[in-house]
């Protein structure tokens, strides 16, 4: 196997031929926080499963950032699957996360680092992804969610990006892929509010694929993965990198957006946005 941090490269174009991907055998016990259920379909299930309704801690952010390389030369995976343990999706970065990335420089530039290779390293992913998504999906949880090429809501999943309300610009996924689904007027509208996007609303303006009722979440998606497992795979692989063209052309706003929220997070703001958020009171920012 590739080490790790060796798999590929993000920020460029390779062949599309799903062939020319040389398979390997992977050890999925590289990625410890990310649990993996094998389906005989070819369908990898990889769920989201920590404390905190599944919140993303500095090791499964990492994982996160690296595990799809190792997946695409996965030769028994023809499609994935993702979801969070129990009732949620993810509730975003943790405490540990968000203060490793304030306190630390080289913490930072790492999670930094990190950030930009979840975001391409999904965009450049070449098989089919399903997200199944119920109860609160935000922060890095929800780069994977809305980064999928299908995404499966529950009517009351709770979507929000709470960047600003953190202190910190949005960065991310937001300005890569929000103004696509949504168009810019709704992009700006809830990046810069915060405001909790339900599924049915987050379906009516385009920025998840389907809304099911909740109890129908998983039983949707994982259909849907099936099916696209079962597909043409290169017919549906070199679809969706063609599609996935439209991200890359907006690479620089991401770039620059990356960069401007981790500078945030060396500001005055963040600290205040973070003791707020503990204290479960209004923050009170003076920048």
């Amino acid at each position: 196997m590739l080490p790790r941090g060796q798999r590929g490269g993000p920020g460029t174009l390779r062949n599309i031929n799903p062939v020319a991907v040389a398979p390997i055998s992977v050890n999925y016990d590289e990625f410890p926080s990310l649990r993996f259920e094998h389906g005989d379909n070819g369908v990898l299930t990889v769920v989201l499963d920590a404390p905190g309704l599944n919140s993303v801690g500095p090791q499964m952010h990492r994982d996160l950032a690296d595990v799809w390389p190792a997946i695409n030369r996965d030769p028994d995976v023809r499609a994935v699957l993702i979801r969070g343990e129990g009732k949620a999706f993810s509730s975003g970065g943790s405490f540990e996360l968000i203060d490793e990335t304030i306190g630390d420089y080289e913490g930072r530039l790492r999670i930094m680092r990190e950030a930009r290779d979840l975001v391409l390293n999904i965009v450049n992913f070449d098989k089919p992804m399903v997200s199944a998504i119920r109860g609160p999906a935000v922060g890095a949880g929800l780069v994977v969610a809305l980064l999928s090429d299908i995404s499966v809501a529950g009517r009351t999943a709770k979507i929000i990006d709470g960047h600003t309300k953190l202190g910190v610009a949005a960065g991310d996924h937001a300005a890569i892929c929000w103004p696509l689904l949504a168009g810019m007027a709704k992009a700006k509208y809830y990046l810069l509010t915060c405001e909790t996007l339900l599924g049915e609303e987050a379906e009516r303006i385009g920025l998840v694929s389907v809304c099911v009722d909740d109890d129908e979440v998983l039983a949707r998606a994982t259909q849907l993965a099936d099916d696209l497992a079962r597909g043409a795979q290169n017919a549906i692989r070199w679809t969706k990198h063609s599609l996935n063209h439209w991200y890359r052309m907006f690479a620089p706003a991401f770039e620059t957006s990356l960069g401007l929220e981790f500078l945030s997070f060396t500001g005055p703001d963040v600290r205040e946005g973070l003791a707020a958020h503990r204290e479960k009171r209004p923050a009170r920012f003076n920048g």
